[in-house]
């Protein structure tokens, strides 16, 4: 009796893909999924299996490395729940999430380079006027005015672009890593002005451990590496007519700068805070008394038309032209 969720296949059409060897096994995979109506999945499956394949091949895998990776892929999943994605975190650390990134947002003459999203970002962050505060009244970390423009990439302004910005406290957490949290704290959204200026008050971040009481964390420590990121200041800008900038600023000097555990780090976006002593400076930035720490950073972003035409000049090098990403 034939059971009532079988896929309707005509077995005929399928090739034989009996008496395998570790000669023709990649090819019969290869063969089997070849009827795959999605273009794009079907090239997708085919470099995966055949990669996959590869890795097991060259590296003569045995039963018992086999399966301590099923098991090690079986504890991400568990580790998985509504507050915590471990499966990002595995991506995170292997470097794929950044190559991804790094892919869909290719840099585009001077424009600002993309860095990984991160799992803190929330779409709670209050509205701050031009010069606003990001951190509450309560925060005590050294004091850090921010501003700059947005730009297109022939340099012209980009006015009312909105900007979401978010950081970890003076203890490097962010707010939702607090179980009693009331609101957002340390994180703004604000609009660039008619120049397309923006400014904004905030404290200097501070470097944190990724989770490390994970099936993520274990592998870490296996092939002995850490699991901090170097501090840095989150920042998204949104325009229209221009694709979002999903980007970060490392202050230089941070110990793990070389080293992020998530391969977030680019030279571009790595920035140099000056100190300002002038309590009447300060006050004028809306501080209280100085000291605090000044950044100035311009942001070129980059119009759709300009990031469609560098992603398939990218893909026409690698991508045959029936798998391409069809640009919307």
């Amino acid at each position: 009796m034939a059971l009532s969720n079988a896929p309707e296949v005509d077995l005929s059409k399928l090739p034989d893909v009996s008496d395998i060897s570790p000669e023709t096994i990649t090819d019969r995979v290869n063969a089997i999924n070849s009827s795959c109506p999605n273009p794009r999945q079907k090239f997708i499956m085919e470099r995966l299996v055949t990669h996959l394949h590869q890795v097991v091949a060259e590296t003569d895998l045995t039963t018992e490395e086999w399966m301590t990776a099923i098991l090690f892929l079986t504890r991400v999943g568990q580790t998985c729940t509504d507050l915590r994605q471990e499966f990002i975190l595995l991506s995170d650390v292997l470097g794929v999430s950044s190559l991804v990134d790094s892919l869909n947002h290719p840099k585009v003459g001077g424009s600002t380079e993309n860095t990984v999203l991160g799992p803190f970002f929330t779409q709670d962050a209050a509205d701050i006027p031009h010069g606003g505060s990001i951190a509450s009244d309560k925060q005590h970390g050294i004091s850090m005015f921010v501003c700059g423009r947005v730009l297109d990439t022939s340099g012209q302004p980009i006015p009312n672009a909105k900007i979401e910005t978010w950081e970890t406290d003076a203890e490097g957490f962010y707010d939702t890593q607090y179980a009693d949290r009331q609101g957002p704290d340390c994180r703004g959204r604000l609009k660039s002005q008619e120049d397309g200026s923006y400014a904004f008050r905030g404290i200097v971040p501070i470097g944190y451990p990724t989770p490390g009481d994970g099936p993520v964390g274990d592998l870490l420590k296996s092939l002995g590496r850490h699991n901090f990121r170097p501090a840095h200041l989150h920042i998204m800008i949104e325009a229209p007519g221009f694709e979002t900038l999903v980007t970060a600023l490392f202050p230089r000097g941070d110990k793990y700068l070389k080293s992020d555990v998530v391969f977030g780090v680019k030279k571009s976006l790595i920035v140099d805070l000056q100190d300002v002593t002038s309590d009447e400076e300060a006050r004028a930035k809306g501080f209280k008394a100085g000291p605090f720490k000044l950044l100035q950073h311009n942001f070129v972003l980059v119009k759709h038309e300009e990031a469609n035409a560098a992603r398939a000049e990218r893909a026409a090098k690698t991508v045959p032209p029936e798998a391409k990403v069809q640009e919307v």
